[in-house]
């Protein structure tokens, strides 16, 4: 008998959304994983060390992990309007404003510090004085504090920012999308390719048949995701899951894998991630 896989993901809405029914063992004849909790920046490490079979992490950590796994073709975030935010105070009138000065971002390894360096290198000619990096939770209240001149935020951020009394000068999204018409790639589901072709195809259907329930009645994992949900109101919640599931997670499809290869193709023309090999983007 087969061990039982090991999956790790986020706690955020849109995976815990996604991931209810069959963490729950409520997908039909699908093994039951043994799930761990854990911030992207986290499972970017987990994957690079080769640790756990299966994972949420960055598009952006992707082109460091692709010898040990493969990318599933469902299960992940890929979506339009829901790039991330560079914050700052008000009264920041440009991005040219942030030449020499403090952004704090959640991980270097993610699409959001992708999309962020292509759009600086653009924006901010001058470049900037420091990037540090800092948990996820803390960025905003460092950056309303005045630690830090600006920081990169993702997910709930978007929502939530104005609390903080802060301003968005400029979206990292919105921006990508302008510029290449694609959505944009956040999210990726992994697995080991050692687990083999007919386990791979098993999980990945597994994955989509637990993203197809998840749609079918999205009450069932109310209680799961609001468990969660790090103090996260239902309302917030039920925008995080609308932004960031969507047909993409279902299925990739062409304009996903386009989506994704764009992006990766431009970092490493910008020497932000190594280049990648033809095909690496392949499932199994």
């Amino acid at each position: 008998m087969a061990e039982r896989l090991s999956i790790a993901y986020s706690p955020c809405p849109n995976d815990t959304f996604v991931f209810h029914a069959w963490a729950h063992g409520l997908v039909p004849g699908a093994d039951v994983p043994e799930v761990t909790f854990a911030d992207i920046d986290v499972t970017n490490g987990l994957a690079e060390r080769g640790e756990l079979d299966v994972l949420k992490i960055s598009y952006g950590a992707l082109p460091w992990v692709l010898d040990e796994y493969t990318l599933l073709p469902c299960g992940g975030a890929l979506g339009r309007g829901c790039g991330p935010l560079v914050l700052t105070l008000p009264g920041v009138a440009s991005p040219a404003d942030l030449t020499g000065k403090t952004v704090a971002v959640p991980s270097e390894r993610s699409t959001a510090y992708l999309l962020f360096r292509l759009w600086a290198a653009k924006a901010v000619p001058g470049g900037f004085g420091e990037i540090v990096v800092l948990p996820f939770h803390e960025i905003m209240p460092a950056v309303r504090d005045g630690r830090v001149d600006a920081g990169l935020v993702i997910h709930e951020a978007r929502f939530t920012y104005g609390q903080y009394g802060l301003h968005s000068l400029a979206d990292m999204g919105e921006a990508w999308e302008d510029e290449t018409g694609l959505p944009i790639p956040l999210g990726a589901i992994v697995a080991r390719r050692s687990l083999g072709a007919e386990r791979l195809r098993a999980l990945t259907d597994a994955v989509r048949a637990s993203v197809r329930q998840a749609w079918a009645d999205p009450e069932a994992s109310r209680e799961y995701v609001l468990a969660h949900a790090q103090e996260m109101d239902l309302d917030v919640a039920r925008q995080h899951i609308g932004l960031y599931v969507t047909e993409f997670t279902e299925d990739l499809g062409e304009e996903g894998y386009e989506a994704v290869r764009a992006l990766l193709t431009r970092a490493a023309d910008e020497g932000l991630v190594p280049p990648l090999d033809p095909g690496a983007l392949a499932f199994g």
